[in-house]
């Protein structure tokens, strides 16, 4: 066998993604509060980007500053502190006398309360609500004033801490026993149990949803009140009552079926998850990107929101010291990185501004008639077509409506439901699925509830104002509106 070595050229295109390029496709992808959280976390870590309160947008720099910035070559985003940089940081004290003295003198604060006047910081976190309860705390709370013996007291304790957040035991007693080792008998569960689903929220430590309606359902009835129809539902008829087959649920239990709706309608006053009564539910906030308002001719003025344009500049002072020759080279470096990094950032903000907004302005050029007709009037808009009116790539374009909503005078909505295919009616009405789907609602609204439309005939009726499609595509779009079929739409 021979071994040599030789040489061979090769001409060869690659395509490498700078981790510049990866940042500012990451930024154009964020949602505002995820952006806002993103400069939020570099404004922690370089100490030469300043965020300008009450702004219109990112500022543009001084002539002198003006330009792209120079690249020497690729640095990471967020450049670590360095341990001989207190030569830089001692020149800060400098500054002492641009600020108010309590912002830097402790014995100032001091002096300012002992004489009465009120701290504004001290008032901030007076008024900062305090952590809500969590359903664990709530619950041992009421659990240490149960008089019982030591082994139910450690049981109802560990039965307390496997509880969801919805207040549901999702795992079996005997599993339970076996997970601690024998550590507390199964004895001792299967009664503590029984003593805490007795605490408050009623309907805690149920181990299904049956359960957890039949607990709720005795509460009421030591109160006195005559249950037995919804506990005799509850136990042998829910899946009945799911199928909405009231009058065979009449026959079997010899009530009218007036009076299975009665019971029904008591039974939804029901909490089918306790555990959400305690602590505090995240609600998701949703903050706009795009705000469309209507000029005098009705057509769409597209704008970006404030809060998408966050006023971040560079500190001049910085910049100073930067081109100074009093500092060593290590901070030099230290200031120059840091400079560089924040460039890097409010470009590729200011990029994902411009994105953003040109998307927007093509969006709703063509869905012009959504501001009249609502979601009815929505035309297929595939992505490539606004990619190719706008210049960029179609992932681009993807990019830039993710996670983004648009505030409108019909609503908030997000980008990306003016996006979709279509069909055209047989009027040669261009119609997006969306606005079939709201077609196909519409249809439903106004159907008799005593005698509801099936697929068949719900797709005969679309076909009446043009729209055909075939009876799978109306069960599909059924079901993703959480629509139940004619059966369970039947009103008795």
């Amino acid at each position: 066998m021979r071994l040599d070595t030789t040489q061979h050229m090769r001409l060869e295109q690659r395509m490498k993604l700078a981790p510049r390029m990866i940042q500012a496709m990451e930024i154009l992808q964020l949602p505002l509060m995820a952006l806002q959280e993103r400069v939020d976390a570099e404004l922690a870590v370089n100490p030469v980007l300043e965020l300008r309160e009450g702004g219109d947008g990112l500022e543009p720099q001084d002539d002198e500053e003006a330009g792209p910035p120079e690249v020497r070559d690729e640095q990471a985003l967020v450049v670590k502190d360095n341990d001989d940089q207190a030569e830089d940081f001692q020149r800060l004290d400098s500054y002492q006398r641009e600020y108010e003295p309590d912002v830097w003198d402790g014995e100032a604060r001091s002096a300012r309360v002992q004489s009465g006047q009120r701290d504004a910081k001290m008032d901030a976190m007076a008024n900062t609500p305090a952590p809500a309860e969590s359903l664990y705390e709530h619950l041992m709370e009421q659990w240490s004033f149960v008089e019982t013996d030591e082994p139910l007291r450690r049981a109802g304790a560990l039965i307390i801490e496997r509880l969801d957040e919805d207040g549901y035991l999702r795992e079996r007693v005997e599993d339970l026993a076996e997970s601690v080792g024998g550590a507390v008998p199964l004895a001792d569960l299967k009664a503590a149990l029984g003593l805490v689903q007795r605490l408050e929220p009623t309907g805690v430590a149920a181990r299904d949803l049956k359960e957890c309606l039949l607990i709720q359902l005795a509460a009421r009835q030591a109160a006195g009140q005559d249950v037995s129809l919804e506990c005799e539902l509850v136990r042998s008829f829910t899946r009945d009552i799911q199928m909405n087959r009231l009058p065979f649920i009449a026959r079997k239990t010899d009530h009218t079926v007036d009076q299975i709706k009665q019971a029904i309608e008591r039974l939804s006053h029901l909490n089918p998850r306790p555990g959400s009564l305690i602590g505090e539910r995240g609600v998701p906030v949703i903050v706009p990107d795009i705000i469309v308002d209507l000029d005098e001719d009705g057509r769409p003025v597209v704008r970006m929101s404030r809060q998408s344009s966050p006023c971040l500049h560079i500190s001049r002072a910085y910049r100073r010291m930067a081109k100074g020759r009093g500092l060593n080279r290590g901070a030099k470096e230290f200031l120059q990185n840091n400079i560089r990094s924040a460039q890097w950032l409010i470009g590729a903000i200011q990029q994902r501004q411009n994105t953003v907004l040109r998307v927007a302005q093509e969006v709703f050029a063509v869905q012009k008639e959504f501001f009249e007709h609502g979601p009815a009037a929505l035309k297929p808009l595939p992505m490539a077509v606004v990619a190719d009116k706008v210049g960029v790539h179609v992932a681009t374009v993807s990019r830039a409506v993710a996670g983004k909503h648009a505030q409108t005078p019909r609503g908030i909505f997000p980008l990306r439901i003016f996006f979709s295919g279509g069909k055209t009616s047989s009027e040669g009405e261009d119609m997006a699925w969306d606005a079939i789907k709201a077609r196909l609602q519409e249809v439903i609204d106004a159907e008799d509830k005593a005698d509801p439309l099936n697929d068949d005939q719900l797709v005969a009726k679309l076909a009446e104002a043009g729209i055909s499609i075939a009876r799978r595509t109306v069960a599909k779009y059924r079901k993703l509106m959480d629509i139940p079929p004619a059966r369970q739409r039947r009103q008795f």
